[in-house]
């Protein structure tokens, strides 16, 4: 199998994809135990509010990564799943710094729930700097918790600052090159 840097990265394309990760989706853990099935997971995929992107190798679908950039908790890593045979081998974390590339780019946080019996899973969050931030207890199923996690490198309201004033900088930066 492919190591992390011999995987492209690029957005959902094809039915057929979306397809083939609604069946990962649904065949694998955590979404068995929170039963989700493959039309859950298919109607998922083809939200056209959620930014989808396939990480393929030189075995073909490796994994995908699901995102969120709307709503209260903007640049939430709603997914990552992995092929259960590529696990392990650095495609999650992968996968993780390309959405924080992605929301970065709007948003000074990143979010993300992890299942409490997910603990590998939680572990590598913790790893790459997230922060538990709350628990969703007996939110998703009885028994287990979804617990919510952040990684930061700002507030909003600085990042909102720091937005405006590059959009001025730029529109005087125009202004004055038309003159």
């Amino acid at each position: 199998m492919a190591n992390a840097s011999t995987v492209s990265i690029s957005p959902l394309q094809t039915e057929l994809d979306a397809q083939a990760c609604a069946r990962l989706m649904a065949s694998s853990e955590p979404w068995l135990t929170l039963g989700r099935t493959y039309e859950d997971s298919l109607r998922i995929m083809q939200d056209p509010t959620r930014e989808v992107y396939v990480a393929r190798d030189e075995g073909g679908l490796a994994g995908f990564l699901i995102l969120c950039m709307t709503g209260a908790f903007v640049g939430y890593i709603q997914t990552v799943c992995i092929q259960p045979d590529r696990r392990g081998q650095g495609l999650g974390t992968h996968l993780i710094q390309f959405a924080e590339d992605r929301i970065f780019k709007e948003s000074p946080n990143v979010f993300m729930c992890v299942s409490s019996f997910n603990r590998e899973a939680g572990r590598l969050y913790e790893r790459l700097g997230y922060r538990v931030v709350g628990e969703l207890t007996d939110y998703i199923v009885r028994g287990h918790a979804e617990i919510l996690l952040r990684k930061s490198v700002g507030s909003l309201s600085e990042s909102r600052v720091a937005s405006h004033e590059s959009r001025v900088t730029s529109r005087q930066s125009r202004m004055s090159n038309s003159q």
